[in-house]
């Protein structure tokens, strides 16, 4: 008994210390849970692009509504990825194709007398669907084969018009809900299923090219995904520049961190829509579905901090993170951003229940919704706050992040201009 505690005793005094987390370690995590996120991604994107196949074969209130449940479920990977396009060249290039807003829907489909035709655009109204052929810059371009190729190699930002946005998870949206006319009343798009029914039953006409332009739009977004999902994963492009520099790695990860917290979310996605009492400014505006894009926004980000993402089937994939390498820098900095981390999560999470208890977040924006505006600003707050917690890791650290702002947090009065 004597000489086994004397052993243990050996053992705990002599051991060596745990290694702290080095930065190539970290690279790898942060590559691995974009290959996770962006692999979730594409999978719950097949599942829509089955339900839309369904509803194109059966159009029916059940299979359109099944065809909405997947592309809700399909946005929560998806918008915990989006930490990664600030910092990342190879995404951010890219993010214009799968997650572009707001869009002139006009462009796509019929829209609502009270619409108007946009000063900025003149293909505002174009509506493509009922048009096989249009005129763009006194050339005549063919239009009767709606294909994943004539969306995003033709339509998609035609005429170098932002707005334009032919393609991604946004123009699905208005395909399966239609326009939301309710402003900051309740209530989200309410597209009939009989936009989708073939012959006598078809409303709004064009069901035939309606219905081929929502699978080429879904098949498109396949392709899209399964392009950035091999990105990242083994021996992909993304994940081995990563991990060739990992100094530069971490530089990204603050970099995304900080410009998804400040400029995108804080700013433009949410401070904004609050200063223009505007609905539509929120980013899901079809489908009311915002409150939960906001949310696994906010998730990602602190996903990308702590080294841990959870699967869509319940798996975790983690490892060492960069909240271990601020920690052996500066613990104080490490302490206060998790805990600034764990409460933007906390007030996006507070939008996301009140949203689900029936103030969806157009509502929230109404002209004199102090609870709405409260909510909101709770949740920018927080963000605002995190990031300067973010900038103090980035110091800590001794490395650089080119994080991004927004006019309405940095300049308010230019809003309005």
């Amino acid at each position: 008994m004597r000489l086994s505690l004397i052993a243990a005793l050996t053992t705990t005094v002599f051991a060596a210390p745990a290694l702290a987390a080095t930065p190539e370690e970290v690279a790898r995590t942060y590559t691995d849970i974009a290959a996770a996120g962006y692999g979730d991604s594409l999978t719950t994107a097949k599942a829509l692009q089955a339900a839309v196949d369904a509803l194109i074969a059966a159009p029916s209130d059940e299979t359109l509504a099944a065809a909405k449940a997947a592309w809700i479920a399909a946005r929560v990977p998806y918008q915990q990825t989006e930490v990664y396009r600030f910092g990342n060249a190879v995404v951010d290039e890219w993010e214009g194709r799968v997650n572009a807003w707001p869009l002139d829907e006009g462009l796509i489909d019929y829209v609502d007398t009270s619409y108007g035709q946009s000063d900025e655009n003149p293909l505002s109204t174009l509506n493509v669907i009922a048009n096989t052929k249009f005129t763009l810059s006194g050339a005549d371009v063919d239009a009767r084969a709606l294909t994943p190729e004539f969306i995003s190699g033709t339509l998609h930002e035609v005429d170098g018009i932002e707005a334009n946005v032919a393609s991604g998870y946004h123009a699905i949206e208005f395909l399966l809900w239609g326009q939301d006319l309710n402003g900051t009343g309740p209530g989200a798009g309410n597209r009939p299923v009989t936009d989708f029914a073939q012959g006598a039953d078809c409303t709004n006409g064009n069901c035939d090219r309606r219905a081929e332009y929502l699978k080429a739009a879904t098949d498109l977004l396949i392709t899209d995904l399964e392009y950035m999902t091999a990105q990242w994963a083994a021996g992909g492009e993304a994940r081995e520049a990563t991990l060739a520099d990992p100094a530069a790695a971490l530089s990204a990860m603050l970099t995304g961190m900080g410009s998804l917290s400040y400029g995108e979310l804080a700013g433009e996605r949410m401070r904004l829509g609050v200063m223009l009492n505007d609905p539509e400014e929120e980013h899901d505006c079809f489908s009311d579905n915002t409150h939960n894009s906001h949310y696994y926004d906010g998730l990602g980000i602190r996903n990308v901090y702590t080294g841990s993402y959870t699967r869509v089937d319940g798996s975790v994939v983690s490892g060492p993170s960069l909240s271990e390498l601020v920690a052996e820098a500066d613990a104080a900095v490490d302490a206060q951003l998790k805990a600034e981390l764990d409460a933007s999560v906390a007030a996006l999470g507070a939008v996301k229940t009140a949203a689900e208890a029936g103030l969806a977040y157009d509502q929230m924006l109404a002209v004199g919704n102090a609870e709405g505006e409260a909510l909101i600003m709770g949740a920018v707050d927080a963000l605002v706050t995190q990031t300067a917690s973010i900038n103090r890791a980035v110091t800590a650290m001794g490395l650089s992040a080119a994080i991004e702002g927004s006019d309405s947090l940095d300049n308010p009065s230019a809003v309005f201009q």
